[in-house]
């Protein structure tokens, strides 16, 4: 068993701390878990260098914090015998998509925030990461909302947003990607400030990745009023950056956080190879006690989605051709 006690040094002044003391290749003891979530939840993104697991460690310690989603909504060849594991991978994106990009989504955002109960938590692991860029930045976006003025926290506090897959994104629409899009199209309305349901703390949570526009405002407004939000969520105080390394694993509190992904590397010829797993989250509350609702979708859990299920189906019931 790995120690009970872990040691935590944080990295920045508002998010992001270090863990040291726990071998995650491990089973861990119950205190130690209990240890590390009040970490992630003080600090909304921990970071655990060097801990080379493979993806069965990797889905054992996200499930010691809740259930494992399925990799992706959009996720149509999974890793076999780990469908929970998303490749973020630049080539192997680069090859399905046809498109030059090292994530889905390049901008600042909270992780699939266009289904109606995104992930609680996302854990990262570094598996083949160059020598020079490609690091990762979070930001607190519990800090970001108590940095606005009263007035404005008072409007945010009565506003909703909806949160829509490839809101913002121009991708071509006769790319892989936007045909995979299309056929399991998300569509979600959210608060615009959360309640936090395990530290009762409000976020801020709108993300130029996926949030479209607010709601019972004019376009002129919906677009004013986010601009303001983007531009507070991405304060470079609220922030920390993360150098990786290979078996580095980053394990942040999606609910708080938001992330950019490199903005360094698509001029560049390296290889970029990392795996994801998703916890399974609840279903946002709002300051009034408004509920987020789904417009198009299904919630993200550990199964495959429908569309992807029956896209797997029609393909097996293909005969063979000899």
């Amino acid at each position: 068993m790995s120690n009970k006690h872990i040691e935590v040094k944080p990295v920045a002044g508002f998010i992001g701390a270090e863990i040291s003391g726990v071998d995650l290749s491990r089973p861990l003891h119950d205190e130690a878990v209990a240890e590390i979530r009040e970490a992630w939840l003080k600090w909304k993104v921990i970071f655990f260098r060097g801990q080379n697991i493979d993806h069965a460690a990797q889905i054992a310690f996200t499930s010691r914090f809740g259930e494992v989603t399925y990799a992706h909504p959009h996720e149509d060849e999974p890793i076999e015998g780990f469908s929970q594991i998303l490749p973020i991978d630049r080539s192997r994106y680069e090859r399905r998509n046809g498109l030059r990009r090292s994530s889905y989504e390049s901008r600042w955002h909270t992780d699939v925030t266009a289904v109606v109960n995104p992930p609680a938590g996302s854990i990262l692991r570094a598996v083949n990461v160059p020598s020079i860029g490609g690091d990762t930045q979070w930001t607190n976006l519990v800090a970001a909302y108590e940095g606005l003025s009263e007035p404005l926290r008072k409007l945010a506090d009565t506003l909703k947003a909806e949160h829509r897959f490839n809101a913002r994104l121009r991708i071509p629409s006769n790319s892989k990607l936007a045909q995979r899009i299309a056929a399991n199209p998300l569509v979600s309305i959210h608060p615009v400030v959360r309640v936090h349901p395990e530290t009762g703390e409000r976020a801020l949570f709108v993300n130029p990745g996926f949030t479209s526009h607010i709601l019972d405002v004019s376009p002129q407004e919906s677009e004013l009023l986010l601009e303001l939000f983007f531009n507070q969520i991405t304060k470079p105080a609220y922030t920390t950056r993360f150098r990786w390394n290979n078996g580095d694993i980053a394990f942040w509190d999606n609910r708080a956080t938001s992330h950019l992904a490199p903005q360094d590397l698509d001029h560049i010829e390296v290889e970029r190879v990392l795996y994801r797993t998703t916890i399974t989250g609840d279903v946002p509350v709002g300051v009034d006690g408004f509920r987020s609702q789904v417009v198009e979708g299904e919630p993200l859990t550990s199964e495959l989605p429908t569309v992807l299920k029956q896209k797997t189906e029609k393909l097996e019931a293909q005969p063979v051709l000899a």
